[in-house]
């Protein structure tokens, strides 16, 4: 078993690195390329943004059915495995017409762009619920899915900022060949070939061992009540979709704050690199620092750091030094959150089989994808009217932008987002109850029931 284990941890968690450079390139920069490189009109940016807004909270809703198709899935090769091949290699082809100039105007464009980018958030879906309901598969112990979580993390980390180190340099450098559109293209194109490679990684890597005793087909009145019946999973959703959302923003400022309030485009990617390096180290420590607290304070500390981050980001003058102090301070707390939120997350499954008398670990982690798109489509709204009302779709330099288009990114970008993360840190703590000792008294009772192996 322990050879068993090692082998599916790094398999496991190889898989995120391409998954996660294809969600940072859609999620944080599509709109920079529809800005920057594609240069939409106010009213065509007004109207992708609502489109965009609209088809991923319409998805979201729809993750649930689809951890409902992947819990009732009964293949050869089990639950998760063929929805993830098959969401990997739609997504990859979604993936580059999303960055791709189709040659259309006007509302035939808007219309294609709409379906590409419903067919992508469909494709994603089909990859990403079963991807991570696999965890909870792979092992019952609290610490064990700690390290599974945190090693896939650290690999999510470095091909997220891959993609944000690589994406402004390389297409600023493959524009003078493909032009600016073009660039963005072969950009993609080389990120959807990481995500193959690392999806086949998992596939043909890992081996589930026998931990849960099969239950049956699950109904669509049952699959409802999976979700609905277990309020530890749906206040965990509203506590991280808070989180999301103010922490995709800020993310999602990057570009526009360092070419338009810094003044210098290129200094986005050693800062990129900083914030990869905050976030490595909070991956790489957490396994450690959660034996020494409990999750709740843990939670606690990690907000309180992200809020100075914030603080001392925002009053900062325009000196690498302190923003890059920030920068680490925010996304080292930020770390320890997105771990937090899976382990959360994990353990719901535990009780909603506690309290429900099912284990439907594909619908729990269906909730998982339904974070981030609500998340990441409130984030791309939020980047969207703050891009028209600021002044920097229609700008062409830093030179046109006023004060007040100058206040309004930063207050877009470090205001509002450390806001909702507090309103996100309070709903927790006031409605979230599985701590260490309740959740070992849950399986414990789930092996007298013969539930767990």
């Amino acid at each position: 078993m322990p050879d068993l284990n090692r082998r599916n941890k790094w398999t496991f968690g190889v898989g995120t690195v391409g998954r996660d450079m294809v969600y940072g390139l859609v999620s944080i920069y599509l709109v920079v390329f529809l800005t920057e490189a594609m240069e939409l009109t106010d009213q065509q940016l007004w109207t992708v943004s609502a489109l965009v807004l609209g088809a991923r909270l319409i998805d979201a809703f729809l993750d649930v059915g689809m951890g409902g198709i992947v819990d009732n899935t009964r293949t050869r090769w089990g639950h998760y495995k063929p929805w993830i091949l098959v969401g990997a290699l739609s997504s990859a082809v979604f993936t580059v017409l999303l960055f791709t100039d189709l040659q259309l105007s006007g509302g035939a464009w808007v219309a294609v762009f709409a379906i590409i980018y419903l067919g992508w958030s469909l494709s994603w879906t089909a990859n990403d619920i079963p991807y991570w309901s696999m965890l909870p598969a792979l092992t019952l112990d609290q610490k064990e899915r700690e390290k599974y979580g945190s090693l896939a993390k650290v690999f999510a980390t470095i091909g997220l900022f891959a993609v944000v180190v690589a994406v402004i340099p390389v297409t600023g450098a493959l524009t003078p060949i493909f032009g600016p559109v073009g660039a963005w293209t072969v950009f993609a194109a080389a990120v959807v070939v990481v995500l193959l490679l690392g999806q086949a990684v998992t596939l043909f890597g890992v081996r589930e061992p026998a931990i849960v005793v099969e239950s049956e087909r699950t109904s669509m009145r049952e699959l409802l009540r999976a979700v609905f019946g277990n309020d530890q999973l749906l206040w965990t959703a509203v506590s991280m979709v808070l989180f999301m959302t103010g922490y995709v923003t800020t993310t999602s400022f990057g570009v526009y704050f360092f070419k338009y309030v810094y003044g210098d485009e290129g200094m986005y990617a050693p800062f990129a690199a900083v914030l990869g390096v905050g976030q490595l180290l909070g991956f790489a420590v957490f396994p450690a620092v959660s034996k020494l607290a409990p999750r709740r304070r843990l939670y606690g500390i990690a907000t309180a750091v992200i809020l100075v981050g914030y603080v001392i980001f925002f009053f900062s003058p325009m000196n690498m030094i302190w923003i890059g102090i920030s920068g680490l301070l925010m996304f080292f707390g930020q770390s320890f959150v997105v771990l937090l939120m899976l382990v959360f997350l994990t353990d719901t499954i535990e009780y909603g089989q506690w309290k429900l008398g099912r284990r439907n670990g594909s619908v729990t982690f269906a909730v998982q994808p339904f974070i981030n798109k609500v998340g990441g489509a409130l984030a791309t709204w939020i980047v969207s009217v703050a891009a028209i009302i600021s002044g920097i779709n229609t700008a062409q330099s830093p030179a046109d932008m006023t004060p007040q288009g100058l206040l309004t990114i930063k207050i877009f970008m470090l205001v509002l987002p450390p806001i909702l993360i507090v309103i996100g840190y309070v709903v927790y703590r006031a409605k979230y109850r599985i701590d260490e000792a309740f959740h070992a008294e849950m399986v414990a009772e789930l092996k007298d029931r013969g539930q767990v192996l």
